[in-house]
């Protein structure tokens, strides 16, 4: 699909409608309409607690155009997975005609932490349905709290920079990987920069029976402390650089999408944002080179897993 297919593709998909209220520059938009748009059956939606959820659904107003609800942070996939069997067993008695896609909506606080293990126990009952998780770095509609998502070095209200402590000391989990260890039929990573890898994984993801997972990279400018403007560009420059590879499993077998032709340092990325300044002060240099190690090694190590 190029990009003016795509283009009319989202204009003709009313699945979320104007009046959300994201922050300006937030791309947790552009990654549940690209999603959304690229099933060609009717879609049902629950939302874990979640930026996505609070700047969509100001009460006594809703931007959702589908049949939607809200979960807690912990269970938006033993949600969807009630909501699947009971489609089925409506269906298999003939009250249900039409065919329907699940769809979870989350950020990393529902999908990396809070509702890990109920994220697991759908994925390894097999549910027919695709968790979305949205991962902007943090708690954000709370306060910019750490979460495991968070990358090493960033300051967050959790985790703040000062006199001795340059921010989050851990490095983030890699739930792709964790979400590709129960053996599911899709995962991928997507990046909102790039639309049309994303609306043909989601497509994928839609089409397979059984669970899949995309996981987007979402460039929060209030998390970041970077200017709204640059969104896609920051997004671009997290794949640019490895820390955020665009790449798919299907049936177990790895498949990277995009291989930057010359690869970025890592330090092109963190320079964008505010919240990673204090890991650019000379006497830092060496978790910056800590952090690109990480970044290289998790590189080598997925080129490798392609050739398996």
């Amino acid at each position: 699909m190029n990009s003016k297919e795509l283009a009319i593709k989202l204009l003709e998909n009313k699945s979320i409608v104007p009046g959300y209220r994201t922050c300006a520059g937030c791309p947790i938009m552009i990654i549940c309409k690209t999603v959304i748009a690229a099933s060609d059956k009717p879609v049902v939606a629950a939302s874990a607690t979640s930026c996505a959820e609070v700047t969509t659904t100001v009460y006594p107003q809703t931007a959702w155009n589908i049949p939607w609800i809200h979960s807690l942070f912990a269970n938006a996939p033993a949600t969807i997975s009630g909501i699947e069997r009971a489609y089925k067993a409506q269906k298999k008695k003939g009250k249900i005609k039409e065919d329907i896609n699940f769809l979870v909506i989350s950020g990393d606080g529902g999908g990396y932490d809070i509702g890990l293990a109920s994220l697991s126990g759908a994925l390894e009952r097999g549910h027919d349905f695709v968790f979305l998780c949205y991962s902007n770095e943090g708690y954000q509609n709370t306060g910019n709290q750490r979460s495991s998502a968070t990358p090493k070095g960033a300051a967050t209200s959790t985790t703040p920079s000062g006199k001795t402590e340059i921010g989050k000391l851990e490095f983030p989990k890699d739930l792709t990987k964790i979400a590709s260890a129960h053996n599911i039929p899709y995962v991928a990573q997507i990046n909102s920069h790039n639309q049309t890898d994303m609306f043909e994984k989601a497509k994928k993801a839609f089409d397979v029976k059984g669970p899949a997972v995309l996981i987007s990279f979402a460039a929060c400018p209030t998390n970041m402390k970077a200017d709204s403007r640059y969104t896609i560009s920051i997004s671009k420059l997290a794949t640019e650089t490895c820390f955020w590879p665009l790449y798919e499993v299907i049936n177990g077998k790895v498949i990277i999408n995009y291989k930057p032709a010359k690869k970025l340092p890592i330090e092109e990325f963190l320079k964008t944002q505010t919240k990673f300044k204090k890991l650019l002060k000379p006497e830092n240099k060496k978790i910056l080179q800590e952090i690109q190690a990480e970044v290289d090694r998790r590189w080598e190590e997925l080129l490798k897993l392609e050739k398996l």
